[in-house]
């Protein structure tokens, strides 16, 4: 099983292209192009280049239907911000396009005032196709919640086990709901990428995204992976960023919807957003949705998310998110919770509900996902930024230190009327 560890001199992003490279071409492909999910081979740097554009050929997903309605309309004004100037965090000079080439991105929209000023595709991904958010898709769960939470179906300060008592047993059995919307549960789970017996891989076989090996004997599926959750440490006290939280919130939204995490999607966001492409979740072995990072859109449907969440939940003429949620969200939670989680990249940096929250000078809050999956947005510039990525390395370490000063510099120069 591949780990997608870093290599110590990547390729570029030009030539590891997977369109160049031929991956999965021809009836069938030759051996030496064949991505498949069984040998671990799409989680591997090039091949994950086309892998991320591709979720749907390699493992099994359900659909988020976007409606029989009319797409929402993305009014286009376009500008040619390529040559935005920045400054890196470790003092180079770049430019928005090479910051792109940069990072291996695969797509980005950029929205000005509700505007589609910029966007581009590059490598496996088109306008029409779905690439995977990563743990953008916790951001989404977050949302969700929060919807329920304002209309009394969920209490941020009730039990866990109010809602899913299977998880009384398990470290979460003690846990209150805000604990883990926020990431403030203490959990012996561990989410380390580079290593190989981190409890991450035991996620992502029970969810579906890693193969069993022969003479595994753990859970195969999302819920018998949460149940067998230990504790460590106590519950409310730090930030520590796990994605069993947010499949922990995904359970409880189940039962407080009484709905799929798809179907509840679609219902609420999907369909009265406009969302120009159905989207899709990857799915465990028993069909359940992995809330924490299994979602992948088209581009233009996550810019409109992210333009929903700019607009205090207000988009397509409706109020599709409540005002309040999207409200909380923005403020922040607590940066001394953060803190000790060390991120250099996000001095000040707080954690609220699955989103990432900047407290810059703008107020920036961003969804974020491995290997340089986002949404950046920006109310005091009025921009938000969706970003679809392949990087070769997953933690978003290798691309903040490019991306946040280039998101900054265009925030700046939009507002300077640039």
């Amino acid at each position: 099983m591949s780990t997608a560890t870093p290599v110590a001199s990547p390729s570029t992003a030009k030539e590891t292209d997977p369109e160049t490279l031929g991956w999965m071409r021809g009836f069938p492909p030759s051996p030496d192009r064949l991505i498949t999910f069984q040998d671990g081979s799409f989680r591997s740097f090039p091949e994950l280049r086309w892998a991320w554009s591709n979720v749907r050929q390699l493992v099994p997903t359900v659909n988020v239907w976007r409606g029989a309605g009319p797409a929402s309309v993305l009014p286009r004004e376009d500008h040619d911000i390529g040559t935005v100037a920045s400054i890196t965090m470790d003092g180079r000079p770049m430019t928005f396009a090479d910051m792109l080439e940069e990072t291996y991105t695969d797509g980005i929209a950029v929205l000005h005032r509700g505007k589609l000023i910029y966007e581009r595709y590059f490598g496996a991904l088109k306008p029409h196709k779905p690439h995977i958010g990563m743990s953008v898709t916790k951001s989404f769960t977050g949302v969700l919640a929060g919807i329920l939470v304002s209309e009394g179906r969920i209490d941020p300060q009730a039990p866990v086990t109010d809602y899913v008592p299977e998880l009384k047993a398990s470290a979460f059995g003690d846990a209150r709901v805000h604990e883990v919307m926020d990431m403030t549960t203490g959990l012996e789970y561990t989410e380390v990428y580079t290593d190989k017996n981190s409890h991450v891989w035991g996620l992502r076989r029970a969810n579906g995204m890693a193969p069993i090996p022969p003479d595994y004997d753990g859970p195969t599926n999302i819920f018998d992976f949460l149940v067998a959750q230990r504790k460590q440490g106590e519950h409310g006290k730090v930030f520590a960023y796990k994605t069993v939280n947010t499949d922990v919130l995904a359970w409880i939204i189940r039962r407080a919807s009484g709905m799929t995490l798809s179907d509840f999607l679609s219902e609420r966001i999907w369909q009265p957003m406009g969302a120009e492409e159905d989207a899709h979740y990857h799915v465990d072995r028993i069909g359940t949705e992995s809330g924490g990072g299994g979602l992948s859109t088209t581009l233009r449907d996550l810019a409109r998310f992210g333009e929903t969440m700019r607009n205090h939940g207000r988009f397509n003429g409706r109020q599709i998110v409540p005002a309040t949620v999207v409200e909380d969200i923005a403020r922040g939670g607590d940066p001394e919770k953060f803190k000790p989680a060390g991120y250099t990249t996000l001095p000040g940096a707080s954690y609220r509900n699955q989103w990432w929250v900047t407290h810059n000078a703008h107020g920036a809050y961003m969804a974020r996902g491995v290997y340089g999956q986002g949404i950046y947005i920006d109310p005091k510039a009025e921009m938000v930024i969706a970003r679809y990525a392949s990087h070769p390395v997953a933690g978003n370490a290798a691309n903040d230190p490019v991306t946040l000063p280039a998101y900054m510099a265009l925030a700046n120069q939009l507002m300077a009327g640039g």
